[in-house]
């Protein structure tokens, strides 16, 4: 191992020892009988530790390009996260920091493959480390905004429901601790019920309602530590209008195509009415998967790994973060399948629920979702890092560069022919529409002084989406800025380097050359690969 190498390692262990259950769903089987510690005092010892890492990696000598590349996205990704704790400060401002971190230590045990009865005593020590640590939560939150005490709200419904799925699983094939087990999860329920009491109680809301903004400058700092990106918030805004633009009038042509009497929207509508799964959806997903793998397969647009994908149906307690579809990596120390969830509707779900959820699996939406989260997407871009030999590559990555080579496969997709009908690529393109419009929303909520409410009537109005589900949308970027931007800009990213690789190459080089050239950086972001591959972008 290199020196970089050796010293990601060091970085991986801090990291996951101080989120037990992110080294849980990387595989790092030694976190996972812990919860993490997030108060006042461990926040203090963390980012004195990652402070000290990043010095490390400040006075790394390095060999080659290569591990000078390595290195500066190791420091980079060091200063996101001490640059979030020090100024977004998510373990005093957000409750759902604390729950989602509760919820996905028991769900990535719930999720590992194996014999679970190995894995149901970690399973009882984070159950019964529950309480505490909700306790913890409530004494360190302050003032937290009200859109992200709304949005942890609506999460404690399913994540109650995964405790008690995840005890009744690991009670049945260990009945030893069966007993144990029980008794555990009901004092973390206990718990959990008195923590959602006390938000908005004990636990009193910011006053201010845009106190959720990470602010220009440290939107800033994460363009350009997270995504390595030279354009700062005015120059996006100004990407994501324009986008906008360029798009819906490419969806006016492509719908007045299928109807000319209608505006666009309308017709979107009809057709996912139309189309809408009549029967199973996940068989619909699954069918689509193999049609795109086979596709990429048969125009060698890319090396496909080995490594299995899994359609399932979306865990309750991430139904609020995932309405539609989303993509889960294998945990990348261990290997294992990946799983391309999909939220369906609930057995005991009214007629007018179930019908709302299945017209957003509508058959000629499908293919774009499939493309984006599986084949060449999320699966094959992600699958194929965990297999690369620099530490860097395998486990860090960017929004930027994940979020943007998914859209950017939609693109390549489309221009390869994928779509059999107009519908479908219409579809396409509205998907396309909704990543412009998120630009514009992350840097209006972060630096514009733009409400939630604002931003949810724009998406409203400028897309084809119910209003819950955009206020579902919305709450999520509040909490995340910059990563929805990351969808458009890193596919202009891909777009821009293709064609600087098209203009090296000449005309006859093969796609899949450069498609492989870019994959060898796993998920850095896309300058790094630009300087790597000594390509000049216009």
């Amino acid at each position: 191992m290199s020196a970089v190498d050796d010293l990601c390692r060091s970085y991986l262990d801090l990291r996951w020892h101080v989120d037990p259950a992110d080294g849980s769903a990387a595989g790092a089987v030694s976190h996972d009988a812990r919860l993490g510690r997030f108060d006042a005092d461990a926040m203090r010892e963390h980012l004195a530790a990652f402070r000290a890492l990043a010095g490390a990696a400040e006075e790394l000598d390095t060999q080659d390009l290569a591990e000078e590349i390595d290195r500066t996205a190791l420091l980079d990704d060091m200063r996101v996260v001490t640059f979030r704790y020090e100024y977004e400060r998510p373990h005093e401002r957000n409750p759902g920091y604390w729950l989602n971190h509760l919820f996905h230590s028991v769900y990535t045990l719930l999720a590992r493959e194996g014999a679970p009865a190995e894995r149901a005593p970690a399973v009882l020590e984070r159950l019964r480390a529950a309480p505490a640590f909700l306790d913890g939560a409530r004494a360190t939150l302050r003032q937290p905004p009200i859109v992200f005490v709304d949005a942890a709200l609506g999460t404690l419904g399913g994540g109650g429901e995964l405790i008690a799925q995840a005890t009744a699983h690991f009670a049945a094939a260990s009945p030893a601790l069966a007993e144990e087990l029980t008794a555990a999860a009901q004092a973390a329920l206990e718990a959990l019920a008195a923590f959602g009491r006390a938000l908005g109680s004990d636990i009193r809301p910011s006053d201010d309602p845009h106190a959720f903004a990470a602010g220009e400058e440290q939107f800033e700092r994460r363009l350009h530590h997270e995504h390595a990106l030279r354009g700062g918030a005015p120059e996006m805004w100004r990407y994501g209008m324009h986008l906008q633009e360029e798009v819906e009038a490419e969806i006016v042509a492509a719908a007045a195509a299928l109807d000319p009497r209608r505006p666009w929207r309308d017709v979107v509508a009809r057709i996912r009415e139309e189309s809408a799964p009549t029967g199973d959806p996940l068989a619909l997903y699954q069918g689509e998967v193999e049609r795109a793998r086979q596709f990429v397969e048969e125009r060698g647009l890319m090396r496909l790994p080995d490594v299995p994908l899994h359609v399932v149906a979306t865990p309750p307690f991430m139904v609020p973060l995932v309405p539609f579809a989303a993509y889960d990596p294998p945990p990348v120390e261990t290997g294992g399948p990946g799983r391309f969830y999909v939220t369906v509707p609930a057995a005991d779900a009214e007629p007018a629920a179930r019908r709302r959820i299945l017209r957003q699996h509508s058959a000629f939406e499908v293919p774009s979702t499939v493309v984006h989260e599986a084949y060449p997407g999320h699966h094959l871009q992600l699958s194929t890092a965990h297999a690369l030999p620099s530490e860097v590559r395998r486990h860090l990555w960017t929004p930027v560069a994940v979020e943007g080579w998914a859209l950017y496969a939609e693109t390549l997709m489309s221009e390869e022919g994928y779509h059999r009908d107009p519908e479908a690529r219409l579809f396409q393109l509205v998907n396309l529409l909704w990543r412009a419009t998120r630009i514009v929303l992350d840097v209006g909520l972060h630096t514009r002084g733009m409400s939630p409410a604002e931003a949810v009537d724009i998406m409203v109005e400028r897309l084809p989406i119910e209003r819950r589900s955009a206020e579902a949308e919305v709450r999520r970027y509040c909490a995340m800025p910059t990563y929805q931007l990351a969808y458009a800009v890193g596919r202009r990213e891909i777009l821009a380097l293709r064609r600087a690789w098209r203009a090296a190459a000449g005309p006859s080089a093969p796609l899949a050359d450069f498609h492989h050239a870019l994959l060898s950086y796993g998920g850095l972001p896309t300058s790094l690969a630009r300087w790597g591959m000594g390509l000049d972008v216009e």
